[in-house]
C-alpha cells in the first residue's frame, strides 16, 4: 500500500512540476463579420500618436509596456491582457474589434464613441511596437 501511495505522489509531483510556469491562454473568439479583415489604414508612423493615446486610455491597466501590469489593472480579475503576446497571435482586425467593443465579462470597456477610429488604429500601431 505504501508503495502505491508513494508512486501516486511521485507521479503527481512530476505532473504538477511539468505544468509550472506555463500560462493557459484561451483561443481568441471569432471576430464579428463587420470587423473581419480590417487592416490598419495608417502607416507605422501612427505608432507615435498611438503611444500618446495609449498613455491616456490604456496604460493605467495594461502598463507602460503593455504586459497587463498597470497600477489600475492590479486588482482586476481577469487581469488585463499582455498586449505584445496578444498581438503576436491575432490580427489587427481582432485588436481593433476588442478596443472598439471591449471584452464582455472583463473590465475592458469598448472605446468606440469615446475614441475616433483613427485613434484606435493609432493604438493598434503602437501595440505592435511593444515588446
Amino acid at each position: 500500500m505504501k508503495k502505491n501511495l508513494f508512486a501516486v505522489l511521485t507521479f503527481a509531483v512530476f505532473v504538477l512540476s511539468a505544468c509550472g510556469g506555463t500560462e493557459v491562454t484561451a483561443t481568441p473568439e471569432a471576430i464579428p463579420a463587420e470587423f473581419v479583415g480590417k487592416t490598419n489604414p495608417l502607416g507605422a508612423d501612427a505608432a507615435a500618436a498611438g503611444g500618446e493615446v495609449y498613455k491616456v486610455y490604456c496604460m493605467s491597466c495594461h502598463g507602460e509596456r503593455g504586459h497587463g501590469d498597470g497600477p489600475a489593472g492590479a486588482g482586476l480579475s481577469p487581469k488585463p491582457k499582455n498586449l505584445p503576446q496578444l498581438a503576436a497571435t491575432v490580427g489587427d482586425d481582432y485588436i481593433f474589434w476588442r478596443i472598439s467593443k471591449g471584452v464582455p465579462g472583463t473590465s475592458m470597456v469598448g472605446w468606440q464613441g469615446t475614441l475616433k477610429d483613427e485613434q484606435i488604429w493609432q493604438i493598434v500601431a503602437f501595440i505592435h511596437t511593444l515588446k
